[in-house]
């Protein structure tokens, strides 16, 4: 049962790593130029997911950050920046989520104006990052960057897709949490 969480964690990092890099290709204003979506601007997307990453990862590390995570609403005008930042909280979580046990996931957590079971607060946060990232993705469709896959994570048969992303992330297949699906022993 935690596996699907580490797995979600590791997708995320594949995923933000992916449009990241997209975001990096962009030509010159075209990161911060003014889009169709909920936030105005791929940058504006981008910068919130992180913020909202911040606030969630160091609730779930025990940390009281709370809403100073979203004080400056845009803290990264840079693409490449944003990469930076993003791979280093998506290594955090990865690595909280490689500490889940099923009874960790009922534990109440008490923190802001929440009061939820970690596994609630976990779903909450990786519907949030699909939710935005889609919204981002979907920005590209107007850019001079391609909108880049992002679902190609999941799967044994995906390996071939994304064998370059793990490089560049100095991770290898067996790094990753059993992506050929759950094990009738879990």
């Amino acid at each position: 049962m935690t596996q699907i969480y580490q797995q979600f964690a590791y997708n995320n990092l594949l995923a933000n790593h992916r449009l990241l890099s997209a975001a990096e290709a962009l030509g010159p204003g075209e990161f911060e130029a003014p889009r169709t979506s909920f936030f105005p601007s791929i940058k504006e997307t981008l910068n919130h997911n992180i913020t909202v990453d911040w606030f969630y990862v160091d609730a779930l590390e025990g940390g009281t950050l709370g809403a100073k995570a979203w004080e400056d609403p845009a803290p990264f005008n840079k693409a490449s920046d944003l990469k930076k930042a993003q791979r280093e909280v998506d290594f955090r979580l990865i690595r909280f989520c490689a500490t889940l046990t099923l009874e960790s996931l009922t534990r109440q957590m008490k923190f802001y104006r929440f009061d939820e079971p970690l596994g609630n607060v976990l779903s909450h946060l990786f519907q949030h990052q699909f939710h935005h990232r889609g919204q981002a993705h979907a920005m590209f469709s107007g850019s001079s960057a391609p909108p880049p896959q992002l679902d190609e994570f999941m799967f044994a048969s995906d390996h071939a897709d994304r064998v370059s992303d793990l490089k560049e992330l100095g991770l290898t297949e067996q790094d990753l949490p059993n992506f050929q699906g759950i094990t009738k022993d879990e």
